[in-house]
Formats: C-alpha cells, structure tokens, sequence
C-alpha cells in the first residue's frame, strides 16, 4: 500500500465520470465511495481534514475514491471499532504504517547500500516498538476496565446472594402456622377420642 504523501501526489482524475487511474482503476465519487466504505460522507471529509486520507481530486475539486482510499477507511474502521483507538492514536498508527512502507520500498531497492539498509532496519524497528507501546498502552487501560467490571460483578453477585430467593419467605410463614392449626384444633376437645366403630358414644 502507498504512502499518504504518494497518494495525495497522485495525478487529478478527470471531471467527467468515474475516471480510471493509470493502473485502469475506476475512481469514485464520495457518495458511492461512502456507500461502499459503509460511512458518512461527513467522515470521509474529516477523515481528510485530519489527514487520515487523502483522495484524488478533479480539476474542479470533486473527490475522487480508489480502492486504495476504501481499503485505508476500512483500517481506520478496523482501529477503531477492533482496539478502540480514537482518531489521534489513528493517525500516529497511519503514519507509522506509511513510514514502514517507504522503508520497506527503500530497502529493497537495489541501488540502497548495506550502510543505508541497517539504517532502515533501525528505524524500522523504531517504528514498531512505538506501535506496540500504543497497542500495549490501549490493552493496559481495557485491563483496568475489565478489573473495574469484575470488582462490579462480584459485589452485584454477593448483594444478590443475600437476598431469599422469591417465594421462600412466604412458605417459610405458612409453616408454622399450618402446624399451630394441627396443634390447636387436637386441643379443642382433649378428652373426646376420635370416633371409632362400635365406640359408645353420649346420648
């Protein structure tokens, strides 16, 4: 993928249509370009005010989308939606990504001295271990709103705990009551056993 700089270079599409590029790739206009993205067009022009992208432009000053352009708006989705970075962390991550692909280019570029390519291979490095400062930095604070979360589930579950569960309390009082009725209707007439066949019984 190209870098930011090399894209906004990029020669300006004819007004008419949806221009090829010289690759024959077919440029489109920012509401198909947003259709596609599944975005606003209202992003895709603050994505450019932010320098996160940068599309082609007609002589007139229409913005013209490659695929290219789709597939950077769709990392920029990635990053946001996958690990959470805002639009800042974003643009630092992009211009890493870019930088790396300058580098990766230079490098193998058959005229680049050893001398040049160890110095690339430095600067490569450099740039990865800042990525990953940034993803380490986003993971540390998600850890620490997950402990958050757990400290919460925990204190939910031993609030419910304490609770009877529903209906318990009820039976637990009808008990007694049933029993106090047995007892008490055995003691209305002490002295009267229960009727048995062929029992005399008071005229």
């Amino acid at each position: 993928m190209g870098t930011t700089a090399q894209r906004g270079a990029a020669t300006t599409a004819p007004a008419a249509g949806q221009p090829p590029t010289a690759a024959g790739e077919p440029l489109l206009g920012i509401g198909a370009a947003a259709a596609r993205a599944g975005v606003s067009e209202r992003a895709l022009r603050y994505y450019q005010q932010l320098g996160l992208l940068v599309p082609s432009c007609t002589p007139g000053g229409l913005r013209r989308y490659s695929e290219e352009d789709l597939a950077r708006v769709a990392r920029i989705r990635g990053l946001q939606t996958l690990l959470g970075l805002n639009l800042d962390e974003i643009a630092v991550v992009l211009r890493n990504e870019d930088r790396l692909a300058e580098i990766r280019l230079s490098y193998h570029d058959e005229r680049t001295s050893d001398e040049e390519r160890r110095r690339l291979t430095g600067e490569c490095l450099t740039l990865q271990e800042s990525l990953r400062a940034t993803v380490e930095a986003k993971r540390a604070a998600l850890e620490g709103f997950l402990t958050d979360l757990d400290g919460r589930i925990r204190k939910c579950r031993d609030l419910l705990a304490s609770y009877p569960e529903p209906g318990a309390g009820q039976q637990a009082a009808s008990e007694p009551s049933l029993g106090g009725d047995r007892q008490q209707r055995g003691a209305v007439h002490p002295a009267v056993p229960p009727d048995r066949p062929g029992a005399d019984r008071p005229g």
